[in-house]
């Protein structure tokens, strides 16, 4: 299971995606691709106006927001915040499909679930998670939550059809997404791997990238070696000087498991084989 979430720029963005009130409003106008409603203040005691972006209209395709609300239609909206000298700003759209909210809202984080694998992606997957809505595929993985494991496509790790386990990030009721990982149900591989600061260890150049190259050091662990240490002449990039695949002899010189990141450096002539 994952730890809870340390980096206060990371829990503030969490907290910006957990589901607001639900306001009833009316439809008063548009302004531009806006829709413009009026609702009650949070006293009660006079209206307000608020604002609705077209891109919080709905999930719906539209060429305009008129083509789906009506001066002086009441919907429900969650509030999403205050912009524009305080003027609140709603999502309709989160309130579009009353069943896929009431599912939304009860997940939390660090919840597990069970899916099954609909769709693979080179940009992540997407997941019927249990009990969702008819119709509707609710989860999804980004890719940097699949696994520890280094990968070049999410395909090496799932397929379609799949069952999985996987632990909740987040619930969007305004995307109407689940983010899963099925990275924070695995042990991360470099709490095994902390005590080999100052070893010195041999293993294929996975990745080579213009600031340097990657190394497998272990299943699962692979370390990043600046282009500096190849070597003292100016060169371009890495590539002019070792292949993909290529062994080399590296120095652990860091491992920080906050940024999930092992630092390399050469060992005097870096032997390469």
């Amino acid at each position: 299971m994952s730890e809870p979430v340390s980096d206060p720029r990371v829990q503030s963005l969490i907290n910006q995606l957990r589901p607001g009130a639900v306001r009833a409003v009316e439809v008063i106008g548009f302004d531009g691709a806006d829709v413009l409603v009026k609702l009650a203040d949070a006293e009660g005691e006079k209206t307000e106006i608020g604002r609705i972006p077209r891109q919080e209209a709905s999930t719906r395709r539209m060429e305009h927001p008129s083509e789906l609300f009506k001066v002086g239609q009441e919907i429900n909206a969650e509030e999403i915040g205050r912009w524009r000298e305080g003027q609140l700003h709603l999502s309709a759209r989160a309130c579009e499909i009353p069943a896929l909210r009431s599912f939304l809202l009860a997940f939390e984080r660090g919840q597990v679930v069970a899916g099954t694998v609909s769709e693979v992606h080179n940009f992540g997957v997407f997941v019927h998670v249990d009990g969702e809505p008819d119709g509707l595929c609710t989860g999804f993985i980004r890719v940097p939550d699949l696994t520890w494991a280094w990968i070049n496509h999410p395909s090496e790790e799932v397929e379609a059809g799949q069952r999985i386990t996987a632990e909740v990030i987040s619930a969007e009721t305004r995307s109407g997404q689940v983010t899963l990982s099925l990275k924070a149900m695995q042990e991360n591989p470099l709490i095994r791997f902390a005590d080999q600061v100052g070893r010195v260890l041999t293993g294929p150049i996975i990745k080579i990238v213009p600031f340097g190259v990657f190394v497998q050091l272990a299943p699962d662990v692979v370390g990043s070696l600046h282009l500096s240490e190849l070597t003292d002449e100016p060169v371009g990039t890495p590539d002019k000087l070792v292949d993909e695949g290529e062994l080399i002899t590296v120095k652990v010189t860091e491992v920080d498991l906050q940024r999930h990141r092992v630092r390399l450096c050469a060992t005097g002539g870096a032997d390469r084989t």
